[in-house]
């Protein structure tokens, strides 16, 4: 379903990604796991095209982006094809919750309004905020901004859905609600790639986990070849950190 080759990218004199290869079937949950600073939110961005890589290769069934030879067609194509759910939940501020979902539909897909709000009303209610429809996202808390943002996405019907560490911005007690979401969100057989430091979630709700580390992917496998029988150095000292702030 999606293909990555070789994918490069550099921000001034420090290469980010540095030679990306990853393979993704249909209905795959995919957690990314790795040191900060290791590419894996840029990775995301490339898929969507919100980085811009040097060079590479991304397929995404029968569309084909080479970096070498860019080409906005297959850009848009893949563009509506996945949805990115951010970090700091990237909603309006000046619309309602219902509004915020509404948006993309209406000014991206160019839906009437009343078909775009019944699938906003949908979504809302599939993430728990169908009792918030008319408020103001200065009248939500973090975990309700997120799901939000989930709801967005999901509203916009993408194949892939890519999720850039959706709980880091929250305050501890707002994780589960956003987590329980996620976990509803990926066992519906949405196809996922979410980059995370929450360990035990990934293991739970994955069928892969990809190691990153210094731009390239450094491990890929099954939860339990990641987490319990690790046979990469880096990675082993990896999980031994995590488990040790833990």
């Amino acid at each position: 379903m999606l293909e990555i080759k070789n994918l490069k990218l550099s921000y001034g004199s420090t290469q980010i990604l540095n030679g990306v290869d990853l393979s993704v079937k249909r209905g795959d949950v995919v957690s990314i796991i790795g040191p900060s600073g290791t590419g894996k939110t840029t990775l995301l961005k490339c898929i969507n095209h919100l980085a811009k890589p040097a060079s590479g290769i991304i397929a995404f069934d029968d569309i084909k982006m080479d970096f070498a030879r860019p080409d906005k067609a297959a850009v848009q194509a893949i563009r509506l094809r996945t949805a990115m759910v951010f970090q700091q939940f990237n909603v309006f501020k000046n619309m309602t919750v219902v509004q915020n979902v509404m948006d993309p539909l209406v000014v991206v897909q160019g839906k009437p309004k009343d078909e775009a709000r019944a699938i906003a009303m949908q979504e809302l209610e599939r993430v728990g905020l169908s009792d918030k429809l008319d408020n103001y996202p200065s009248q939500l808390s973090g975990g309700q901004l997120q799901r939000t943002g989930i709801a967005r996405a999901l509203a916009v019907k993408p194949d892939v859905m890519l999720f850039d560490e959706p709980t880091s911005s929250l305050d501890p007690e707002l994780v589960n609600e956003v987590l329980k979401v996620i976990k509803d969100v990926t066992s519906s057989g949405i196809t996922s790639l979410l980059v995370t430091h929450e360990m035990q979630f990934a293991k739970n709700i994955s069928n892969r986990i990809v190691f990153m580390d210094r731009g390239v992917v450094a491990a890929d496998g099954s939860p339990t070849e990641i987490f319990d029988t690790p046979s990469n150095p880096r990675l082993a000292q990896f999980l031994n950190s995590e488990r040790a702030i833990q």
